[in-house]
């Protein structure tokens, strides 16, 4: 039990050295948008989290690696205090890269101690459980890497490779197909000992009607015939604010496609390449995707259709935009304290994605869990999953 919860701790740790060796060190800390966040920030914000609420509460005699780190490296938990301002984050030349990964061993170091010492009885619960939500913290940051990443090499006009792998190479195995679900009352949310997120709860019941969801993901080539049939400029697929929304920002086309000599191509994290019809589509907006659903004539699932029909679909490559508002289930409460802040107060204005990605970290996905964006960011690795209603 001991080597296995601490082997946890390490193999989340390590696989963030893994995913930024390809870089450059001139690749660590550029922000072109508010919304990405630098490499070097995401390795500092990771293990500021252990440092913050763990060491520091829990470690007798534990002293800071270095002061205004914890200005720096803060995210959003207003109850810890002050922190820069998300879109400075790529604004400062220090501390250095050496510096955040002497500031990682650092507290690596620490943790090790604390969980030895915790483990040689028996871990605390307290302790057990913010280590863990540590170290899914860290996995969203592993998976927000790749996409913050991506967009930040896409704004380089000579379109530089992350790695010799696309992630946008998937396919769909079979030919699209409609499965059907019975109307009838479902059992939505978390069950169990195992890890969720607060978010998750409390597990409920909800009537669902009768309706069909696709075996499949919608492909490029399908989202490349809404295209040409003007689907971007027929008003009557789209959300009012959707519709601004494209004209006030000249979008045409996905995120990362480009038109280059009468073909498409696309931007990928291994460099610009023609694009694969038959490849699923991504880095789609949900104004995009409930337009295309409009176009063929269906809908997105909610998020209860999906979770209910889970079991049943081929899931896992794509996070999929759903019908549903981020809100909180009946019964949820908001724990009290930084960890309260975690998922509760940005229930507003939202969109909940299901699934995963082909960048969404192993063993960190379940039916249950719920990503949640705004409904025009596109840039995750997400795709659209089309329903009939009966």
């Amino acid at each position: 039990m001991v080597t296995n919860f601490i082997d946890l701790y390490f193999v989340t740790r390590n696989a963030s050295r893994d995913m930024v060796k390809p870089l450059h060190i001139e690749d660590y800390i550029p922000q072109p948008v508010p919304f990405v966040s630098p490499p070097r920030w995401v390795l500092g914000h990771t293990t500021w989290f252990f440092e913050e609420l763990v060491l520091k509460k829990f470690k007798p005699g534990y002293k800071e690696f270095k002061k205004g780190y914890g200005f720096l490296f803060n995210s959003y938990y207003n109850s810890v205090g002050d922190r820069t301002l998300r879109q400075s984050r790529g604004d400062l030349s220090r501390p250095t890269v050496d510096e955040v990964f002497q500031y990682r061993e650092y507290v690596d170091k620490h943790m090790k101690e604390l969980m030895s010492e915790e483990m040689s009885e028996e871990i605390s619960e307290e302790v057990s459980e913010i280590v863990t939500i540590g170290i899914n913290h860290e996995q969203q940051h592993q998976e927000l890497f790749f996409t913050d990443i991506k967009y930040t090499f896409s704004v380089n006009p000579i379109f530089p490779a992350y790695s010799d792998r696309a992630l946008v190479e998937d396919t769909n195995d079979d030919n699209e197909s409609f499965i059907r679900v019975k109307e009838g009352i479902r059992h939505i949310g978390h069950s169990g000992k195992g890890f969720r997120f607060d978010n998750e709860l409390s597990r409920h019941k909800v009537f669902l009607g009768e309706y069909e969801i696709s075996n499949r993901l919608v492909t490029n080539g399908e989202y490349l015939e809404f295209i040409e049939d003007g689907g971007y400029k027929r008003f009557e697929f789209w959300h009012d604010e959707a519709l601004a929304w494209t004209r006030e920002n000249s979008v045409h086309h996905p995120m990362y496609w480009h038109l280059i000599d009468g073909k498409w191509n696309q931007f990928t994290l291994a460099g610009l390449r023609v694009l694969q019809p038959e490849n699923i589509l991504t880095h789609i907006s949900y104004y995009e995707a409930y337009a295309y659903a409009r176009w063929r004539g269906m809908r997105l699932p909610t998020e209860f259709e999906w979770e209910a029909a889970a079991d049943n679909i081929n899931r896992g490559k794509r996070w999929e935009w759903t019908e549903s508002a981020y809100l909180p289930y009946p019964g949820y409460k908001m724990a009290k304290g930084t960890v309260g802040e975690y998922n509760g107060k940005f229930m507003v204005n939202q969109k909940v994605l299901r699934g995963a990605s082909v960048v969404t970290p192993p063993n960190h996905s379940r039916k249950t869990y719920r990503n949640f964006f705004h409904p025009h960011i596109g840039y995750q690795f997400n795709g659209i999953r089309l329903v009939k209603s009966i």
